[in-house]
């Protein structure tokens, strides 16, 4: 280790220019940097989630559109509100990646012309809208309220609120630029409504959500690296009052920051909601390195010893310890890479490659620079030192309130552990935003004022071609929408599919809403149907090619994942069980739901994978099995207390947690790491209990309180984010590495110190 920190004091200069110059090379590709918002980063390439949605389009084209929904108070049935919804919707017909637009005015209406009650029109529902008297609008009115196909899916029940539909072409949805754009355009689109008549317009879909996911994570990207590295600047100046020293542990965390986004880059990836936050991450690894280099340094020169005696004094004393530390980090984060969620796989592993950089950055830079700079600090007596009067008192008091302070914590973690039985795992992309976040004020509007925001497309096989025109198919599916309306009323609120054209057809023809018993009558009507429709409004969309797989679509409200998955569930069995026919639910609701699986998956595994390898590790440095248990269970105990409260306070698990566990178990371990090496470093020398704490809290202990407040602020930023999975990883991250230093400083040391105690009252009874 000596000649090591010779070579480094020797080419102190090399040290300290080559590692800025490597960073900032690297960082030129950040020009390249962008923000990927698609729905198919939370998946891998060969997901059969993805691949089931892939075939579901193949079918049946893009479930994703753009909605504009509005309100009049008093009815949409006036020529102010119909214009509105007529120019957006001939607005839309005429934009980019529009295929297809739905909405009150064009709604195909199926009557039999009054003239000649034989023959059947369809046409769209208001053409003309300067034609129309006071008289004929409440006709129009009362004409909607009784068709089933758009009530409480373009119009509500009560007439006041409407929404235009404009879907999608195949592959307008995958780009995050088209994304952006459709947005834009939209806006343009109602823009000069607004200005006119002052309507509030909501906007829903696909675009709009992968362009909230974008806006969101580039909106943090801008606010956390930069105020985590203020904050973390403003302690470090707080704590060794020196800009040397501040600038100095910075600097590793920008040129760590630096290289890792760099890389990322060119290998192609992109930022997201999650890999945003890497600098957050890195700045806290970073920081706690630098942290103990320099305190030790700092104590080290307090006591005496010159520049280069200290360095090597304080490379001595933290070059495992930091090593050891780094790996536990690394493995935190790396544990993540198992997950099937792809933006946190792509997070941890970048970021456990970053705590490995920011130790070799660490190790080499720091001891450079201080040879370099040579800062000035002057011998202190000991006697007078305040953090070595704290450290005495310190250990006293564990020795003497040993016993008191563990039956003390125990209690607490046992009560704050139990609410782990009550904790529930959602993982709703709606919940995934703040309610003051446009797209969640569009979902909670649209589910208060006229439908469900979200959407099952349940896919039935009839078996055989031309299936779906058997008049008994047709009275299972609309047996079907019976069943499902019963079974669960408060989240269905609407199903559509060619069932109401049929039954409408019927009921115009023979004036019978129901389901005709004859097939090849059945195929008049969807043929006479179609060759009725305008360009753009064919219905082939609803069906496959061969006519034997039928497309039902079902709005519902928001509910949590469980909710979901219990429903999907239900769709599946009650086909397989009650008919001779089978069903699959797809779209975009049904993928983020089984997204569900994986979230819990990441949590269980990912902390089992971190607990199991920094048990060896722990093993493997204090080689002692009997008491492997307790120096693992301080890092345990964080994330179980964490979410033992969130079970009492009813608060959801969500992907921000799930990625939470192993990462504070990464960064806990390295406070227990400190302290043990510490403890057992001056336990060889002979010292009492008493003596032995105050040793650890003087070269440890502080070090460990001051990262702890670093970490737990600069996780504390993400309290600000929109996106609800960084929020709850903030507060759960920030309040854990609290927990930690609880465990670590007060029940660890009371436990050994309990032992201690055990084992002189057996030796004094063996004598």
């Amino acid at each position: 280790m000596h000649n090591f920190v010779e070579k480094i004091i020797k080419f102190k200069w090399f040290i300290a220019i080559i590692i800025p110059v490597i960073a900032i090379t690297l960082s030129l590709q950040l020009k390249h940097l962008s923000f990927e918002g698609s729905y198919r980063i939370w998946f891998a390439e060969d997901s059969k989630i993805i691949k089931n949605y892939d075939n579901f389009r193949d079918i049946f084209g893009n479930d994703q559109a753009i909605t504009v929904t509005f309100k009049n108070e008093d009815t949409v049935f006036n020529k102010e509100s119909l214009g509105v919804i007529q120019r957006i919707t001939d607005k839309f017909w005429q934009t980019e990646y529009i295929t297809r637009v739905d909405s009150l005015t064009n709604y195909q209406y199926v009557h039999t012309d009054k003239e000649y009650p034989d023959e059947i029109i369809v046409e769209d529902f208001i053409e003309d809208i300067d034609a129309l008297d006071e008289k004929t609008l409440e006709e129009k009115k009362q004409i909607v309220l009784n068709e089933d196909a758009i009530i409480n899916r373009l119009i509500s029940s009560d007439a006041k609120t409407t929404t235009i539909v404009a879907r999608l072409s195949p592959q307008a949805g995958e780009s995050p630029e088209v994304s952006l754009k459709l947005k834009a355009l939209t806006e343009a689109i109602i823009a000069p409504e607004i200005q006119k008549y002052g309507y509030q317009f909501y906007l829903n879909g696909g675009p709009i959500v992968n362009s909230s996911f974008i806006e969101i994570a580039q909106a943090d990207g801008a606010l956390f690296t930069p105020l985590t590295l203020v904050i973390s600047m403003l302690i470090l100046l707080i704590i060794f009052k020196k800009f040397s020293s501040m600038l100095t542990s910075i600097s590793i965390v920008i040129f760590t920051i630096l290289i890792v986004l760099s890389i990322q880059v060119v290998l192609g990836y992109k930022l997201n909601n999650f890999t945003v936050n890497m600098p957050v991450f890195i700045t806290a690894i970073g920081i706690a390195d630098a942290m103990h280099i320099l305190w030790i340094y700092t104590v080290a020169r307090k006591k005496g010893m010159d520049n280069e005696t200290a360095i090597h004094y304080s490379v001595r004393k933290n070059f495992l310890p930091i090593l050891f530390t780094s790996l536990t980090t690394a493995v935190g984060f790396a544990s993540l890479g198992i997950s099937n969620v792809i933006p946190i796989k792509t997070l941890g592993i970048a970021t456990a490659n970053a705590a490995i950089l920011a130790f070799l950055l660490t190790i080499l830079f720091v001891p450079a620079i201080l040879a370099i700079l040579k800062p000035k600090i002057e011998p202190q007596d000991d006697s007078e030192n305040k953090s070595t009067k704290f450290a005495k008192w310190y250990g006293a008091f564990i020795v003497k309130f040993d016993k008191r302070i563990f039956i003390a914590t125990l209690f607490l973690f046992i009560g704050l552990g139990y609410g782990i039985t009550k904790v529930q795992v959602d993982s709703n992309t709606v919940r995934y935003f703040k309610e003051d976040v446009p797209w969640r004020q569009t979902v909670n509007f649209i589910q208060d004022n006229i439908s469900g925001p979200m959407t099952y497309e349940i896919i039935v096989d009839s078996k055989q071609k031309d299936g779906i025109k058997d008049p008994k198919f047709l009275l299972e599916v609309e047996r079907f929408y019976e069943a499902f309306y019963a079974e669960f009323p408060k989240e269905v609120r609407h199903i559509t599919s060619l069932l109401q054209v049929v039954k409408k057809f019927n009921e115009v023809m023979a004036n019978s809403k129901t389901v005709p018993d004859n097939q090849n009558l059945i195929a008049q009507y969807l043929l006479l149907y179609t060759l009725s429709l305008p360009q753009g409004m064919e219905i082939n969309d609803q069906m496959d090619i061969e006519e034997r797989q039928f497309r039902i679509s079902a709005a519902m409200n928001v509910t949590n994942t469980s909710k979901d998955l219990k429903m999907l569930h239900w769709v599946n069995n009650w086909w397989e069980t009650n008919t001779e026919y089978s069903a699959r639910v797809d779209g975009q609701t049904a993928m983020f739901a089984h997204m569900q699986h994986d979230v819990t998956d990441t949590l269980i595994k990912s902390i089992s994978i971190a607990i199991v390898v920094v048990s060896i590790m722990m093993l493997l440095i204090f080689r002692n099995l009997k008491m492997l248990p307790i120096y693992v269970l301080p890092n345990i105990l964080p994330i179980a207390l964490v979410v033992g409260l969130m079970g009492w306070l009813s608060i959801d698990i969500d992907i921000g947690v799930a990625i939470a566990g192993a990462i504070i178990i990464g960064v806990a371990v390295d406070d227990t790491i400190h302290f043990l090496v510490k403890y057992f470093e001056v336990r060889k020398t002979g010292a009492n209990m008493q003596d032995s704490l105050t040793y650890v809290m003087q070269y440890a202990g502080s070090a460990i309180i001051f990262t702890t407040i670093i970490l737990s602020l600069a996780f504390s930023v993400f309290v600000f984010s929109d996106f609800l999975p960084n929020y709850m990883f903030g507060v759960v991250t920030a309040s854990a590495l609290v927990i930690a230093v609880i465990a670590d400083l007060l029940m660890l040391p009371a436990i050994l110190s309990m032992i201690e105690n055990c084992k002189t009252k057996k030796e004094k009874e063996c004598k």
